[in-house]
């Protein structure tokens, strides 16, 4: 009997070490900070929870970055890591709050939009928790994500998600998807509160243009793409040819459908004066016919698999030995919200939104995206957000 006890306590022992040593590395990707510096044109640091208070104190709470412009005009809102295994919107987004200057109109800038999904991960699919950028003067490193918000900051997940206010049934993990919980509301589960403040941003802000960057599988038809509703399509068609013509790379626009409801190319301009639109870059990490998920693979873009999936055209985007790296990625999102401004401008006179400083896509890809991110060590003191 002693002998069982003993090595059933044993058994306890290594089973509680095991749980402990899988679980530290989890708790530490959770509060990893990410630090933020605030560039030449950020005049203020606001919380989401400004305008959703049901935020307040949790994981999900979230910073806003606000570049006053020089002088007045239209007003703009970039969201990025709504999808927080999408890296290339929230890397668009940094570099526009670390090199932007407005000169008319107003920027808002969030670059975890889904705070909590950029906290979570995939540790059955073999996801990396960090992936490291080189830049100048070293290696920056970010906390890779998941979709969905962690289950720790929102649980338990419903047999079925019930859309508000359209009551369109959708699948149970849909709400921790802050891609499918527009428009929101105050006292709704916490997804839905970060969506509520980024309604109530817009509304009361008085924000023209909402612009949500993410990424797709290159097996997605809807991939590479500008989404956008009928009261955004004009504009949305006129930065996609400008950019084809003028800088050479694809961004064709893709109809927000109206039956579907949650996404954010759709409720925001269902709910706001705003004109929404969603940029797609592809990005062959997300692919499922891959090798494993590694960081190489998510920086470089290259996969045998894809390559030959390529070759038999099973694939919705031009793909070669070069594969889609990062710096393609984040260059394409970077032109295309600059040419949407542009065109907003050129129709909206008396509202101008003009952005200078931010790497168009060249840039982007003559130089590496860690040309444009700032080194927080050499920041001002009081400079550093950490996120």
């Amino acid at each position: 009997m002693r002998r069982d006890r003993a090595l059933k306590l044993l058994l306890a022992a290594v089973l509680a070490g095991l749980v402990l040593w899988g679980g530290l590395p989890l708790r530490r990707h959770r509060h990893f900070g990410v630090p933020i510096v605030k560039g030449p044109g950020v005049t203020e640091v606001r919380k989401l929870s400004d305008y959703s208070p049901g935020l307040e104190g949790t994981m999900a709470d979230t910073s806003v970055f606000v570049l006053q412009g020089r002088e007045p005009g239209g007003k703009a809102l970039i969201m990025g890591n709504t999808h927080s295994n999408e890296p290339e919107g929230m890397l668009a987004a940094l570099i526009v709050i670390e090199n932007a200057v407005v000169e008319k109109g107003t920027l808002f800038v969030i670059p975890f939009f889904n705070n909590s999904g950029s906290r979570n991960t995939r540790p059955g699919d073999g996801y990396p928790l960090y992936f490291d950028v080189a830049t100048d003067w070293g290696a920056r490193r970010f906390r890779f994500g998941n979709r969905d918000a962690s289950p720790l900051d929102q649980w338990p997940d419903p047999d079925v998600y019930i859309h508000y206010p359209e009551r369109q049934l959708l699948s149970y993990i849909d709400v921790r998807n802050t891609n499918r919980t527009w428009p929101g509301r105050a006292g709704g589960p916490l997804m839905e509160r970060v969506t509520f403040g980024a309604m109530e941003l817009i509304r009361r802000e008085g924000v023209d243009i909402a612009v949500d960057v993410h990424g797709a599988e290159t097996m997605f038809p809807v991939t590479n793409c500008i989404v956008a509703p009928e009261k955004s399509v004009k504009i949305a068609t006129l930065a996609s040819m400008t950019v084809k013509a003028a800088e050479g790379f694809e961004s064709h626009v893709e109809p927000s459908p109206a039956g579907f409801r949650g996404l954010s190319h759709r409720e925001i301009g269902d709910h706001s004066e705003a004109m929404p639109f969603l940029l797609e870059a592809p990005i062959p990490f997300l692919d499922q016919p891959t090798g494993p998920k590694t960081v190489r693979l998510l920086l470089d873009g290259k996969d045998p698999f894809l390559l030959s999936l390529s070759k038999k055209k099973k694939l919705f985007v031009p793909y070669d030995e070069d594969g889609w790296p990062l710096e393609k990625r984040v260059g394409q999102n970077l032109s295309v919200t600059l040419e949407i401004f542009r065109q907003f401008t050129k129709r909206t006179a008396a509202r101008p939104i003009d952005v200078r400083g931010v790497p168009r896509y060249a840039d982007v890809v003559a130089s590496g995206v860690g040309r444009f991110l700032a080194d927080p060590s050499k920041a001002a003191p009081g400079a550093v957000v950490v996120n």
